[in-house]
């Protein structure tokens, strides 16, 4: 098997991106607002995961001053447990601490324990909640934070 390789994402990666979206998550972005993360907004920069040839995860952050606020993590279905979340986050943080970024920042569901876990490695820790955040369900919101030293 190949090796995973992790860059910058291009809106020739529409496709793949909005699959993987409307797969990971129960209110995905539509593909229009994709486009324009990957083709239009200046403030967005996205990277995806590539194994064998195929998007199989992708990031995506909205850069504001010295501040990274990190809009979507997935990994598609089938390639999860494989630490290709992880080395979607290490990139992220890696490349944006480089050009400036101090603190990045997140909302998750209260209840995606293994995501709260991944951000945690990486020195996110809680500093708020969104109370019923999320349209579909009402659940609460935890909004983390990691500060670079």
């Amino acid at each position: 098997m190949a090796d995973v390789i992790i860059r910058q994402a291009t809106v020739d990666d529409v496709d793949d991106i909005y699959e993987i979206e409307r797969l990971c998550f129960s209110e995905p972005w539509s593909r229009d607002s994709m486009v324009y993360e990957l083709s239009e907004n200046p403030r967005a920069f996205y990277i995806a995961a590539e194994l064998d040839g195929k998007v199989v995860g992708y990031a995506g952050l909205w850069w504001i001053g010295d501040e990274g606020h990190i809009t979507n993590v997935a990994v598609r279905p089938g390639y999860r447990n494989r630490h290709i979340g992880n080395g979607i986050i290490q990139v992220l943080i890696d490349f944006t601490v480089q050009e400036g970024i101090m603190h990045h920042t997140l909302e998750v569901r209260r209840s995606n324990d293994p995501a709260i876990n991944l951000y945690e490695k990486f020195g996110f820790v809680v500093e708020g909640v969104r109370k019923e955040y999320y349209a579909n369900n009402k659940e609460d919101a935890l909004i983390m934070w990691r500060h670079q030293e």
